[in-house]
């Protein structure tokens, strides 16, 4: 029954939470949660990476002041982001994926390596915050952060680095970057020679599940903690949640991993690359035990989200319990798509999402009950087409959608998936990611075998919640 400690980011919030085995299931108790969002400054979006590594700092106190026997600890975050590093610390703080320069930097890369050429070589969805996009906005805004020994390195494994000191790149979260061959698993160094990106940044790759350096001695005497090991999990977020897919049979299951973003898709062996999946915009990232995430890359609740902020801001202290019940109150007929790049970065999504309809000929928005109602028949219309591509472009069907993570707690939206995508909506667990990242470091530790085992242990842990479809008005 050792402990041990889950660092779980996302782009709204971060999270520290213990877990340990008892009476066959997976027991987790949060000690530490804190906001997380990008600032703006000079019409840039940073993270402020300094802030995240002393609330990790304070999670550390909180969990070894809760519980002594903690043994090993891990990190997840979002995908893309990276940190620039020079004698072991950060040069500058790092861009968020929502910054608009990356845009201009898709299309000059695709003019030196076309989109199709970059997607057969590497096998990810081509989004303008891919890494590759950013290092290669990086080496023409700040082609000094490549010089002097400098690494990369990105925001999981740029944490650790804080940590434990040991500058390392684990291949869940490096495969979201447009960086690697999906089939070698290798840096796909092709890929920085033709864009001309210094490829000595890059640092070694290492595989899920596997321990990592203990936090650093001067750290542990500043907090006054012991030197728990460290171990690299999923590090992609995504990563960690599917491997707590709840299921014996994943290969014919599909799933979202709903958050902020909505990752929509299925395990698979081998990767796809071919013109349909290039088409249908499916990416092949990294998953534990060898697999591959085969998903696409969809708005999730961001757009409830910065709705609640705008308001918010606003003076009106809606909360999302709030929300959901007035876009229950009504029925409409608008509809538009979360993915458009109009809603990318963070501003007043209402008003955005209004001007949307009215500039494509949908009329104005009756009110607030409305303009909600209409942005959850557009995510649950969004989730059904994608679905229906996957299933083209996997030659299948799937007579169940499992919906992992935090947006499952949305029994709401989590309906209307059901009847728009006609079958079966099983949700949970919500907090999949942090228990994943818990299960990589069990299968680390030795405590479970492998991946299977420790998805039988999550569906021992965790009840989900069935929603059967119903007619649709």
């Amino acid at each position: 029954m050792s402990k041990h400690l889950a660092f779980d980011l996302g782009a709204s919030s971060g999270r520290a939470i213990v877990g340990w085995v008892e009476g066959g299931k997976l027991q987790l108790q949060e000690v530490h949660r804190f906001p997380n969002h990008p600032y703006e400054k000079d019409g840039r979006f940073y993270w402020n990476f300094t802030a995240l590594t002393n609330e990790l700092k304070e999670g550390l106190k909180k969990a070894c002041a809760a519980y002594s026997d903690i043994s090993t600890f891990s990190i997840d975050t979002w995908g893309v982001d990276v940190v620039f590093f020079r004698n072991g610390e950060p040069i500058r703080e790092p861009y968020s994926y929502r910054d608009p320069r990356f845009v201009t930097a898709m299309n000059d890369v695709h003019k030196i390596l076309p989109a199709e050429e970059l997607y057969a070589k590497t096998g990810i969805q081509l989004m303008s915050f891919n890494t590759v996009y950013q290092l290669f906005a990086d080496h023409q805004d700040h082609p000094e952060d490549f010089r002097d020994g400098a690494k990369v390195l990105f925001m999981p494994d740029a944490l650790m680095m804080m940590l434990t000191g040991e500058a390392l790149t684990e291949y869940t979260i490096a495969s979201t970057g447009a960086l690697l061959d999906p089939y070698t698993r290798t840096w796909q160094k092709e890929v920085f020679n033709k864009l001309d990106i210094p490829v000595d940044v890059l640092t070694q790759l290492v595989e899920p599940c596997t321990l990592s350096a203990p936090l650093k001695k001067e750290l542990c005497e500043e907090l006054g903690v012991p030197r728990i090991t460290g171990i690299r999990c999923g590090a992609h977020d995504t990563a960690s949640a599917v491997a707590a897919l709840p299921s014996d049979a994943p290969e014919k299951a599909a799933y979202i991993s709903l958050g902020t973003w909505a990752l929509l898709g299925a395990e698979i062996r081998q990767p796809v690359t071919g013109p349909d999946a290039f088409q249908a915009k499916y990416t092949n990232e990294g998953g534990i035990d060898g697999t591959i995430r085969f998903l696409t890359n969809i708005t999730g609740t961001w757009l409830l989200q910065e709705t609640k902020n705008a308001w918010n801001e606003a003076g009106d202290a809606i909360t999302f319990n709030e929300m959901c019940d007035l876009a229950m109150s009504v029925e409409t007929e608008k509809r538009f798509n979360p993915n458009d790049p109009a809603f990318a970065t963070p501003g007043n999504m209402p008003e955005r999402i209004a001007d949307y309809c009215r500039t494509n000929g949908q009329g104005e928005f009756s009110g607030r009950a409305e303009l909600l109602r209409c942005i959850y028949e557009s995510l649950a219309q969004c989730f059904c087409e994608k679905l229906h591509e996957l299933e083209k472009v996997r030659g299948g069907t799937y007579e169940k959608l499992h919906i992992l993570g935090g947006g499952t707690k949305d029994t709401f939206l989590m309906q209307l998936t059901a009847n728009r995508i006609g079958i079966p909506v099983l949700a949970g667990p919500v907090e999949a990611t942090a228990a994943g990242n818990l299960l990589a470091q069990l299968i680390a530790s030795g405590e479970l075998k492998d991946l299977a085992e420790s998805r039988k242990l999550i569906a021992a842990s965790f009840p989900l919640k069935e929603y059967q479809p119903q007619k649709m008005l």
